[in-house]
């Protein structure tokens, strides 16, 4: 029987596991070190915040691994031998396998500051971190204050959590606006401002230059590299982005550059090796993605794509349309399709804006300045249909088909408020356009057409 070894329990992983099953009666062998069931991380800060016990981020029920056949062993992998195919774990056991897909996920980025490996010190991505923050941040009275380091998704969630136990936060972004290598201005300038008023101590273009002990060796403060200005607190989280966790790849003859390589078939250089989720790199980039994606959607994507190749129906990674979605404390984000920040905005993208009057809501819409074919959209406080701007960049509208049946994409629930008519009005004034907006139609909504 045909062995597949899965270094890695995360969402890609797991789901490559899973799939396989259902397509296969393959022996399967799932190696993880960090926990032996498989848990949804993006619910770990609500572990936190006390909306959920640990034991409900895991999808699966415990029995679930062995009435399926997939074969649990928790351990770090330490090295993989790809002539002899053998996984070799800390603990001294050696797996032999046929198939080896490398899941591990991406770890915390770390740039050698003083004192960044003190107890007191974490990211929030693994178990572990959960645990340390447990430890070390249980209230105000243990924790007197943390500083989050790096802006961005992760450090915006960890701010959140913490301040809901009422612990103090100073939040470093090195940037001169949150978030505004991705985000076009008038959006990270409304983030800034959200993060004030949730009296987080939000320091822009301010950079760590190194985290001190107290005399038993855990976080005493932090100095600030701009001003040498100290910082008392006992918690640092290091959030500025992650990395592929592909250390244990250093002595194998498996291509890595950041990341593992692969091709749009997910498979490395070597034979019968594959990589999927974040450590995977793309030797090409796909379109204007990046050539590493730490999301959890296309970790999901990989796994089902490569499961298909290992089942003898060859398959292509194509992830689709960007997308994506996040919560910044009470403003909730989505992006489709391609909206860049005036700092890497290409030339040919023209951004439309709107913004409401007083409530944390706003729109980029861009689209090509030649053609007016529609690129992308940020939504701010808004909820979209995912499939409805998935087909419309797929089929290459216009900016002026969008506008006009913005209403069908608004997925608010019943009775909210819609601002299509007021953000139709705006774009023609401003573009000298005498675009109608068609009423919401369920029949069009649901079409597949």
């Amino acid at each position: 029987m045909e062995h597949i070894v899965i270094i890695g329990n995360g969402i890609a992983g797991i789901t490559a596991a899973r799939h396989i099953r259902k397509k296969s009666d393959k022996k399967i062998t799932v190696i993880s070190g960090e926990h032996p069931y498989f848990f949804s991380r993006t619910a770990l800060m609500y572990v936190y915040m006390g909306h959920l016990k640990f034991e409900h981020t895991q999808p699966y029920e415990n029995w679930f691994w062995k009435k399926n056949m997939i074969h649990l062993h928790q351990g770090f992998v330490t090295n993989i031998d790809s002539d002899n195919k053998e996984v070799f774990l800390s603990d001294k056991t050696v797996i032999s396998y046929d198939k080896l897909i490398i899941a591990t996920g991406s770890k915390p980025n770390k740039f050698g500051w003083k004192g960044e490996n003190l107890p007191g010190v974490m990211g929030l991505y693994h178990k572990q971190d959960l645990d340390s923050l447990e430890k070390f941040a249980p209230n105000n009275e243990v924790c007197k204050r943390a500083v989050i380091v790096g802006g961005g998704l992760i450090g915006i969630e960890l701010a959140e959590m913490l301040r809901s136990r009422k612990i103090p936060v100073t939040f470093l972004v090195r940037e001169t606006s949150f978030w505004n290598g991705v985000l076009p201005a008038q959006e990270s300038e409304m983030i800034n401002k959200h993060i004030l008023e949730h009296h987080i101590d939000l320091r822009l273009n301010t950079n760590l230059k190194e985290i001190n002990a107290d005399e038993n060796g855990c976080v005493k403060s932090i100095i600030i590299e701009e001003t040498g200005e100290e910082i008392p607190c006992n918690v640092v989280g290091l959030t500025a982005g992650v990395s592929p966790n592909i250390d244990f790849l250093k002595n194998t003859n498996i291509a890595c550059n950041k990341g593992v390589l692969v091709n749009r078939f997910l498979e490395t250089n070597i034979p019968d090796i594959y990589a999927i989720g974040d450590c995977a790199e793309q030797e090409i980039a796909i379109g204007n993605r990046r050539n590493i994606e730490a999301v959890w959607y296309t970790g999901r994507m990989m796994g089902e794509t490569v499961a298909q190749t290992i089942c003898g129906n060859k398959t292509e990674y194509k992830p689709g349309n960007w997308f994506n979605s996040a919560k910044f404390l009470d403003i909730e984000y989505q992006t489709y399709g391609w909206v860049f920040s005036e700092k890497n905005k290409p030339e040919n993208e023209a951004h439309f804006q709107w913004k409401h009057a007083s409530e944390n809501k706003c729109i980029t819409i861009s689209f090509d300045k030649n053609s007016n074919e529609f690129l992308g959209i940020n939504t701010f406080g808004i909820r979209m249909r995912h499939e409805i701007f998935d087909r419309w960049l797929s089929e290459k509208k216009s900016v002026a088909f969008v506008l006009e049946f913005l209403a069908d994409a608004n997925f608010d629930p019943e009775f909210y408020k819609a601002h299509e008519a007021e953000i139709v009005a705006k774009f023609n004034h401003e573009m000298g356009t005498n675009i109608q907006l068609k009423k919401k139609s369920w029949k069009r909504i649901f079409s597949k057409a």
